[in-house]
């Protein structure tokens, strides 16, 4: 399993993290001209680790010109970013992990998605495995960030991102 850790000065180091994964992804769009399977990210970390503010960077990252908002009370945040479409859900608020199926959750996992989900634990029987999971922490008043991947496409992912940090 392949695993990556950095400190975090401050937000912007945060933002430059999650930048650096769309700019992975829009790299290896350069060499296959077919439909990707969905990317499936879980942000963990305590309120106001940087969830939202990593997956900010990502969608930026990915070509996104508007606000980034948190998805806290609409559950998702979707981004038409061609040819991705980019995902950000926040289960914070759900009180059954039943209520996604209501949703229609799982047409958001499909080819050329990525799904970033923070509090994924909600959804615990209903999502589907991750691809790269992200613990973001506190320490003292920085943070520091944890990436693991959970399947090939992660190690891929993973592995091209730490190559770029080099």
């Amino acid at each position: 399993m392949k695993q990556l850790e950095y400190f975090l000065a401050d937000e912007s180091a945060t933002i430059a993290v999650g930048t650096g994964l769309a700019r992975v992804l829009l790299a290896q769009d350069k060499h296959i001209n077919k439909a990707r399977s969905a990317l499936v990210v879980y942000l963990n970390g305590d309120l106001g680790a940087g969830k939202t503010t990593l997956t900010r960077g990502f969608v930026r990252g990915m070509g996104h010109q508007g606000k980034v908002k948190s998805p806290t009370y609409t559950l998702v945040e979707p981004y038409e970013l061609s040819p991705w479409q980019v995902y950000h859900f926040d289960l914070y608020r759900l009180s059954d992990a039943e209520e996604l199926e209501y949703m229609g959750i799982r047409d958001y996992f499909a080819e050329n998605c990525c799904c970033f989900i923070e509090w994924p634990e909600k959804g615990a029987g209903i999502l589907p495995k991750a691809d790269i999971v992200i613990q973001l922490d506190y320490q003292d008043e920085q943070r520091t960030v944890e990436l693991r991947a959970f399947s090939a496409r992660g190690e891929d992912v993973l592995q091209s991102y730490s190559s770029r940090q080099k």
